[in-house]
């Protein structure tokens, strides 16, 4: 048993020096979600807290992306989250994928699946009112109508 728990110690310790990229892609402001929707202040406020470490260029890492394992879980949610939804770049989306975005968006907060459960352990600030969540699928709602709307034209 003492054997194992030096080896694990050691595996422990090897891999703290395999760290992960934090590096954020470059701002790009003029294509930023919350800048070309002109989203108000209290709703960006909330979108920038609950959604923005995942789905964005702007992630701040916590203290535990740091140590590995973690680090790279961390970065996987990162890495996903980024490629089903990257609000640093949503002007880069065609208007019909903008508007696919925003129903799925609707669709997560709706069914309280976003932001995952495991985000808040880091995170409380992040966890959602019903009040928000209202809020939220009333804006992202508005903004696809929106977005559809000129999509006519």
């Amino acid at each position: 048993m003492k054997k194992i728990l030096v080896i694990l110690l050691v595996a422990f310790i090897i891999i703290q020096f395999f760290p992960i990229d934090k590096t954020n892609p470059p701002a790009t402001p003029g294509m930023d979600f919350l800048k070309i929707k002109n989203t108000p202040e209290p709703i960006a406020k909330i979108i920038s807290t609950s959604c923005y470490d995942c789905h964005s260029n702007e992630t701040q890492y916590p203290w535990y992306s740091s140590i590995s394992p973690a680090s790279w879980f961390v970065k996987n949610h990162i890495d996903e989250g980024r490629k089903q939804l990257n609000f640093s770049t949503f002007a880069v989306y065609e208007p019909k994928i903008q508007a696919h975005k925003l129903e799925e968006c609707i669709e997560m907060i709706e069914k309280e699946e976003m932001p995952l459960e495991s985000y808040y352990v880091g995170h409380q600030d992040a966890k959602l009112t019903p009040e928000q969540r209202k809020e939220l699928v009333k804006y992202f709602k508005k903004v696809k109508e929106d977005t559809e709307r000129k999509m006519v034209f």
